[in-house]
């Protein structure tokens, strides 16, 4: 019998070797600083979606080594019997600093800060980094097909096709984050509350003698509900002529004006315009028309620019696995460390790649928005004790071409991480996913459109205080190899 999964065990391990380390050196309580974030925007967009918080919170609240686990390390014969029993009672005693869910995040930027002695800031970061890229990675892609559809409605079908069931239960939790109108998820909405709904697949069709008493049927038992799938034998010849005649035969005598059909196949944008017309022509302009079948952003838009009379998306596999860009590439990185005396030393990480290069220090964020259209202008990292006087002109600038800067003087700003744990005690209440919801499409109202474009978007920066620079220089300078000296 498979015992119960106990998640803290869902760990690289390596960073159950790092921590025996940390223990056995010395180093396990010593304060350390990581910074999660990622460094490109999946399919080129000009800014993801944060989410995933909700999770991490949950999983934290519930980290503990059970007998079996302590039982299972050891059997693997590398780590020392003290720092075992030191698992026995080990719990989240840090701080942990994030954005909240539903906030529009950009690269560089910490999405969650964890300030807490080292063993448990590494034995953490596994989970903490799947959830955050998951379902960032679901919510951003999810709300780009939202954005295309122009306001009519997207609901999420890709349960059968999500990698494992987490990948469909949360993926579907992120799309509706992201503003979705709902899920065919069952469990998803048993859940987290999210409006599951779905009609018939074509083995329902198959079932019946004919097409007309599976639609029939389908009215009878589901009055309320009754969208119809007309694709299973010849859409314009069979499926809409027999839908109509059932929404007259049954629906019609109850009174019931709101139903619909489904394309599943074929030429979308010409069958929706066909099958718009004989709706029209049988009397039910109301008669909503669904489509799915392997859509995506691009898909959308592009029916929509064909005149597709279309009311609603159903989107699977495309979205629930990010299909065109199916990595969200969060990281993990240390970025100081508390001394004994209580100073925070700032870390750096260095590579070739320039673009791997970190930013050092306990950092927070700013984001900045125009005082008269209230449009976000740009974030900016600061050192963790630095505060910006909305009412005093700010100079930022880009912090690799530095000649690049701009004074703001009609602005406002605020604080994006918020604290959620302080010293192992939650502090933060997380909110209804229908208020999340509510406010990331608000903060993305607030994203001007030029960085919304699915191509080539606009750049939002992401800057760094004068203060901040001057101490990633300095550590850059420190850690320059010294040149080669001639033979």
């Amino acid at each position: 019998m498979k015992q119960e999964q106990n998640l803290t065990m869902l760990c690289d391990f390596y960073e159950f070797t790092m921590a025996n380390g940390y223990f056995e050196t010395g180093y396990y309580k010593k304060k350390v600083y990581f910074d999660v974030f990622f460094r490109t925007v999946p399919d080129g967009g000009g800014f993801a979606i944060a989410a995933g918080l909700e999770q991490v919170i949950d999983y934290i609240q519930n980290l503990h080594f059970s007998p079996e686990d302590l039982s299972y390390l050891r059997g693997k014969g590398c780590f020392s019997e003290r720092f075992l029993q030191y698992l026995k009672e080990f719990h989240f005693t840090g701080d942990l600093y994030a954005v909240p869910e539903g906030t529009p995040v950009f690269p560089g930027e910490p999405i969650l800060t964890i300030c807490a002695p080292a063993i448990e800031a590494q034995i953490i970061e596994t989970f903490v980094l799947l959830s955050i890229n998951h379902q960032s990675l679901i919510a951003t892609k999810a709300n780009r097909i939202v954005r295309a559809a122009q306001g009519k409605t997207v609901l999420e079908f890709g349960s059968r096709r999500a990698q494992g069931a987490d990948g469909a239960v949360l993926g579907a939790r992120a799309a509706y984050l992201a503003g979705c109108g709902g899920t065919a998820c069952t469990l998803t909405d048993s859940l987290y509350g999210v409006p599951a709904g779905g009609t018939m697949a074509h083995a329902w069709v198959q079932m019946f003698d004919s097409e007309y008493e599976a639609f029939a049927a389908y009215c009878k038992l589901y009055p309320n509900n009754a969208i119809l799938l007309v694709d299973t034998y010849d859409t314009l010849k069979s499926g809409v002529p027999n839908a109509i005649r059932a929404f007259r035969d049954i629906l019609v005598p109850q009174g019931i004006t709101s139903f619909g059909i489904r394309l599943d196949s074929g030429d979308i944008s010409y069958l929706s315009k066909k099958a718009r017309a004989m709706l029209d022509e049988a009397g039910f302009p109301n008669c909503k028309i669904v489509a799915s079948n392997s859509l995506d952003e691009y898909l959308i838009r592009d029916l929509l620019m064909q005149g597709a009379q279309i009311d609603t998306f159903g989107v699977g596999e495309r979205m629930i696995t990010a299909k065109s860009s199916p990595v969200f590439g969060g990281v993990y990185k240390l970025a100081a460390v508390t001394e004994e005396d209580g100073t925070i030393v700032p870390k750096i990480k260095i590579s070739e790649n320039t673009a791997k290069i970190t930013n050092p220090h306990f950092k927070t964020v700013y984001r900045f928005f125009d005082r008269e259209s209230g449009k976000a202008l740009a974030d900016e990292l600061c050192v963790y004790d630095e505060t910006i006087d909305p009412d005093q002109p700010h100079t930022i600038f880009h912090p690799e071409a530095i000649w690049k800067h701009k004074t703001l003087t009609n602005f406002t700003v605020k604080k994006l991480q918020v604290p959620i744990f302080k010293q192992g005690e939650l502090v933060y209440t997380c909110p209804k996913l229908e208020d999340v919801r509510a406010y990331c499409l608000e903060q993305i109202d607030l994203l001007w459109d030029e960085v919304k474009r699915f191509e080539n978007p606009h750049t939002y920066y992401v800057d760094l205080s004068q203060k901040l620079w001057e101490i990633k220089r300095s550590l850059l300078e420190q850690n320059r190899p010294s040149e080669r000296k001639n033979d």
